[in-house]
């Protein structure tokens, strides 16, 4: 007998839980957003449609409890004809605020309180659940069309989906990113950033990419990390990953990580691989360039 999958979705507020909701909803879950904890059960207990399922609960629900949606999991999972999984979506308090301050949102938990804690009080609330989640995924640094690549590993059906591979670029001044799957350290080539017509230019450009790729260096290394990757892909699909993340970082993650990026996402790409870039330090000066 083919068990029911539901997955209970839950998380600070602010952290990407209905967004979630929408992108299973979009995978072909029925999903149900804020169903009282009371009555969350009972509607199992008669739900008779097939397909999966996804219920949103968080602590905006009147009847919301620690102790009472680590009840729910527990009974969900002792059913034999239900697979219980609860994702949970996190966020760091800093991202946060920030998100609250955007929008203009009081914090449900804040009423008499500050924004800050009101953040504090729903993740303490939150620490047991987020224990013993079974699927963990931190939205602080990432859009929408990431966070539903996350969702989408884990339960997206598994029948004909196709490797995803991201490239990105990175600064090491700001650290390595939450989530690469591979990582190449491109320090050690031509820095255009001390040549004076360059520094302003990107690895985008022509230019740029020249004097990186000029570097005796260069070919060997981007050689023998295509060769690594595409020795990996087979690998990774036979095990049914669906996204692989490929990160290279240089000091300013302007210039060399960014020719590497393009050039490695070109050359998967004429292999026939699903490819997308992402460029870390261009983005953030989009973002802060942007009018407030």
């Amino acid at each position: 007998m083919t068990k029911k999958q539901v997955v209970l979705v839950t998380g600070p507020s602010g952290a990407g839980r209905s967004t979630a909701i929408n992108i299973l909803e979009d995978l072909e879950f029925e999903a149900i957003d804020n169903l009282p904890m009371g009555l969350s059960e009972t509607f199992l207990e008669n739900e008779t449609k097939d397909g999966p399922l996804a219920l949103g609960l968080d602590s905006r629900n009147r009847d919301f409890s620690t102790e009472g949606f680590l009840g729910l999991v527990s009974k969900l999972k002792q059913n034999q004809e239900i697979k219980c999984h609860t994702l949970y979506l996190d966020c760091s308090a800093n991202v946060l605020l920030h998100r609250f301050s955007e929008t203009r949102r009081r914090h449900h938990l804040a009423a008499a309180r500050s924004v800050e804690e009101g953040i504090a009080h729903e993740k303490k609330l939150l620490t047991m659940i987020k224990e013993r989640a079974d699927f963990y995924i931190d939205t602080s640094d990432l859009n929408v069309h990431q966070l539903r690549r996350e969702v989408e590993k884990w339960f997206a059906p598994r029948e004909g989906r196709a490797l995803s591979i991201s490239v990105e670029s990175f600064s090491y001044k700001t650290g390595v990113p939450r989530g690469l799957d591979m990582v190449f350290d491109c320090r050690f080539l031509a820095n255009p950033h001390w040549k004076p017509s360059l520094r302003h230019l990107d690895g985008r450009d022509q230019s740029v990419s020249e004097y990186v790729k000029s570097d005796a260096q260069y070919q060997p290394f981007f050689s023998r990390v295509l060769d690594l990757i595409q020795l990996l892909i087979p690998g990774f699909k036979a095990e049914g990953k669906t996204h692989l993340s490929i990160g290279f970082g240089c000091t300013g993650g302007q210039h060399r990580s960014v020719t590497l990026a393009e050039s490695m996402a070109n050359a998967l790409a004429a292999d026939g691989q699903q490819v997308s870039t992402r460029h870390r330090v261009m983005e953030r000066r989009f973002k802060d360039a942007r009018p407030v």
